[in-house]
């Protein structure tokens, strides 16, 4: 992610490049940011780096943010690789994929997530973390699969998930690493919405559009007060969270 390429004007419509992972659409005040890496849009330092870059040019463009991913999946979560390489990238990488969620729970303008299919693990604690999520209906897996694979879940991602998860299902998600699929995934607090595949994108940008039409300055300050309690607990679990990203870090991953 050194540079940004422009590849295409018209206008009211901005397209530009954030490297080879993440592509940036200004179309009137709605930003759409979509991750594709062309595999399971793992969230790795370069990605997340590149999330970031669009976050900051949506936010020079003043615009509401439409996050999305690829065709059959949001995100997969974390890059595996660099976690099990262990090494200071492993504890940075789990720094920085809470700091994200963090950036996307506070950020002043509505946060619209398409979720294209999958959303697993980090990639589901992202899509906890937006202010509207439509999914697409298909065979997808919503899940935190941490206690599954054998990891004791991080206190901030219960947080990120108690703060939006109905009780029931915050002990389901984050106790017993339940599947859900989309269509149980509104009642469950992963999803506002479901619609077709075909019509995903369309629908999130229409939803996206309207959300323009707030008041920004009352938007952001009426966010900032409804999620201060909660921000304020994935921030605290985070900084505790801290010794388990260094022992991942060393390579002691499992049971952390």
């Amino acid at each position: 992610m050194d540079h940004v390429d422009f590849v295409d004007w018209s206008p009211g419509t901005l397209v530009t490049e954030m490297g080879e992972l993440v592509s940036y659409d200004l179309s009137g005040r709605v930003a759409t940011i979509a991750m594709d890496d062309g595999r399971a849009n793992a969230l790795s330092l370069q990605m997340l780096a590149a999330v970031n870059e669009a976050l900051d040019q949506a936010a020079a463009d003043d615009a509401v943010i439409l996050l999305t991913g690829r065709d059959g999946i949001f995100s997969g979560g974390f890059d595996l690789n660099i976690l099990g390489a262990g090494g200071p990238d492993a504890a940075l990488l789990l720094e920085q994929g809470f700091l994200l969620a963090l950036r996307l729970l506070e950020h002043p303008t509505p946060v619209v997530i398409a979720c294209n299919g999958h959303a697993v693990a980090m990639g589901s604690f992202l899509l906890l973390s937006g202010d509207y999520r439509i999914g697409s209906d298909g065979p997808f897996r919503l899940v935190a699969n941490e206690v599954a694979i054998g990891l004791t879940m991080p206190r901030a991602a219960i947080e990120i998930c108690r703060q939006r998860l109905p009780p029931a299902h915050f002990i389901r998600v984050v106790t017993l690493a339940e599947v859900y699929r989309p269509t149980d995934g509104v009642a469950a607090g992963f999803l506002d919405r479901v619609v077709g595949p075909a019509d995903l994108l369309e629908t999130a940008a229409e939803v996206a559009a309207g959300f323009a039409g707030l008041d920004r300055v009352a938007h952001a300050a009426t966010k900032s007060l409804a999620r201060s309690a909660a921000v304020a607990a994935i921030q605290e679990g985070l900084e505790a969270d801290r010794a388990i990203f260094q022992r991942v870090a060393r390579g002691q991953v499992a049971g952390t």
